[in-house]
């Protein structure tokens, strides 16, 4: 096979951007002491998914492609119910 230079550090570019969500993910968690999901998370995840989906059209990878595009619907989704949720929703209660 031959590979392209160029391609290949955009492969690896979403491949770190992708896996920089877990250790986000973590790292928020550990601070919490309990298991969370940052918003960075979902950023990170739509970052890696669509440069790796770049990568996949290009390699013309079909079972990548099917994988990363199904990924980034869902990551845009939970972005949205992020964002659509009031915003007093997120505020902490005030004392009367």
């Amino acid at each position: 096979m031959d590979y392209e230079p160029i391609w290949l550090i955009i492969g690896f570019l979403g491949q770190a951007l992708f896996s920089l969500r877990f250790i986000v993910q973590w790292i928020k968690s550990e601070r919490m002491k309990r298991s969370v999901v940052p918003l960075a998370f979902w950023y990170f995840s739509l970052a890696g998914g669509v440069t790796l989906f770049a990568y996949a059209v290009h390699r013309m990878d079909p079972v990548f492609i099917v994988g990363q595009g199904s990924g980034i619907f869902i990551y845009l989704r939970n972005l949205w119910l992020i964002y659509r949720e009031p915003i007093a929703a997120a505020e902490p209660p005030r004392a009367a």
